[in-house]
């Protein structure tokens, strides 16, 4: 038994590279040179490593046979797969080695076409993403992983400088441990673009001309949630609870945001991060929302976003003890100190000035989170039930004047609409049964979670720390008898909006008439569970 066997170190003599991302593979192999490592390549990576000078050994010199069919063949041959599965210790595979003239490869460096990244275009063909699948490369990589105990498998840019350093530390060699870990990324990676692949052809269907048809009504029959998990966080939503991040990689979100400042973020941050993330988001104007527990305590627009917040802050200063702010604008140094005033858990914008931050980190415990512009996309959200999971299209829903119908008899100001068009976006934002008055750049009063829509009407008024008179009122789904309308104009409301459809529609609107309110119907609910 040599050395390096008893130590569990295995010698790196021959390695295999064919990669898309071509980021740090010449100086990688300019490396394992330094070490006397023979280098074996395809196509476009040979091309680079011999143009920078790395002695390389074309695969159609292995295989004997040239890469063919555009690229389609140029690995999938015994003389690669023979040099990777091969047991060493083995007899039998030591004389069919020698037999058919099979020479051992140590190693692997193989990165996968960009498929996930093809599909991520818009207007992708259904032939532009078929040509990104990738075959000789995952065939590769599970030849590999099978045989880790005699060959490393390589798959990403990021464990190059990792490597490097156990083959200069062991003068050559690798672990069985460190190959092991190799191989379990291996074939998670894999799985992961199996996975890819069969969820992009699962979203549409061939029609009878070839074409591709994306499914954009219905949700596939069979999906996987591919989840990595980020970090550990300290507790879940109690302290007797754990809990972790995980991204699921599904584009911009609050899971994506870098914490620039104070303390890690808590389950219960991130949970009221993304909620007051998704309001604000859902403004064109400069927007600010304060959240508790899912619910808006405040949400204002101005012209700036210190305007935005002192409104936002003027709804209800009690409530926003404690909360998370988030703003749909860069934070300015204003803001900033404004923010300072009182104890809050975290701050959430897309950007913040240099000054804004330095002010920020004076709260050394407040939280300041980077989050990147949420896209208006199909993506799906998923609610885990026991013994099972729910899923649907994000409610992305965005309502235009055009859309309202007017029902009552009188028709709302110009003024009256813009607050009704408000107050209806944070009304999507609030837990059901959802109450919010506003007006058109200012929560007024908020009545969330109740059983009875009425008790949402009378919470909200309660709560109201601004005077309800001249303000509108907004119902996330259809007043289902008159004494919610009722109840509100003791209040000097002026105008309602609700998506309307109930049996008494006519009842409601008949209120409306007789307190001379404007009502109009929105023809669509915005539930929130």
């Amino acid at each position: 038994m040599t050395q390096e066997k008893e130590q569990g170190l295995h010698r790196i003599r021959r390695v295999l590279i064919s990669v898309s991302d071509k980021s740090g593979v010449v100086e990688f192999a300019r490396e394992l040179e330094r070490f006397g490592v023979e280098v074996i390549s395809t196509g476009g990576t040979a091309k680079v490593l011999r143009d920078a000078g790395i002695a390389t050994i074309d695969i159609s010199d292995v295989t004997g046979f040239p890469e063919m069919m555009d690229g389609r063949i140029k690995t999938l041959h015994p003389r690669v797969h023979g040099g990777l599965l091969a047991l060493r210790d083995n007899p039998g595979h030591l004389s069919a080695m020698s037999e058919h003239d099979i020479r051992p490869i140590d190693m692997v460096v193989i990165n996968l076409y960009p498929f996930e990244k093809t599909i991520m275009q818009d207007g992708v063909s259904l032939d532009e993403a078929v040509e990104q699948i990738d075959i000789g490369g995952p065939a590769m990589i599970r030849s590999a992983g099978k045989n880790w105990r005699h060959v490393a498998v390589i798959i990403e840019p990021e464990s190059y400088s990792m490597i490097l350093e156990e083959l200069r530390a062991s003068g050559g060699a690798l672990s069985l441990a460190t190959q092991k870990t190799l191989a379990q990324r291996a074939f998670k990676r894999t799985a992961d673009y199996d996975r890819a692949i069969h969820g992009f052809l699962s979203e549409g269907s061939v029609s009878k001309s070839g074409e591709f048809e994306e499914r954009r009504t219905t949700l596939p029959e069979q999906t996987h949630l591919n989840l990595k998990k980020t970090f550990d966080l300290r507790y879940g939503e109690n302290p007797h609870q754990q809990a972790a991040l995980y991204d699921y990689g599904a584009g911009p979100g609050i899971a994506k945001g870098e914490v620039l400042s104070g303390k890690e973020m808590s389950f219960n941050n991130y949970v009221d991060a993304d909620a007051a993330w998704q309001l604000v988001s859902d403004f064109s104007e400069t927007a600010c929302a304060i959240i508790k527990h899912t619910n808006p305590a405040g949400v204002g627009i101005g012209s700036s976003s210190e305007e935005a917040y002192r409104k936002a802050l003027a709804t209800d200063p009690v409530s926003a003890f404690g909360g998370i702010v988030a703003f749909n604008q860069s934070v300015d140094p204003a803001t900033a100190r404004a923010l300072t005033e009182i104890f809050i858990e975290v701050v959430v914008a897309h950007d913040f000035n240099i000054s804004a931050l330095e002010v920020l980190r004076t709260k050394k415990n407040l939280r300041v989170l980077k989050a990147p512009r949420l896209a208006s996309s199909s993506e799906v959200e998923y609610r885990q039930i026991t013994g099972g999971m729910l899923i649907q299209t994000r409610d992305t829903h965005q309502l235009t004047p055009a859309k309202l119908e007017t029902v009552s008899r009188r028709k709302p100001s110009e003024e009256e609409l813009q607050a009704l068009l408000f107050a209806w976006t944070v009304c999507k934002h609030t837990k059901s049964n959802a109450i919010v008055y506003a007006r058109k750049d200012q929560t007024v009063g908020v009545g969330a979670g109740q059983m009875s829509r009425v008790d949402s009407v009378k919470i909200g008024a309660m709560r109201a720390q601004l005077p309800l008179e001249g303000s509108v009122m907004a119902s996330d789904a259809f007043f289902p008898f008159r004494d919610g309308i009722d109840e509100a104009a003791k209040h000097g409301i002026t105008a309602v909006i609700q998506p309307g459809g109930s049996v008494r529609d006519s009842e409601v609107i008949a209120a409306a008439d007789e307190h001379d309110l404007a009502m109009v119907f929105t023809g669509i609910r915005h539930f929130k569970h």
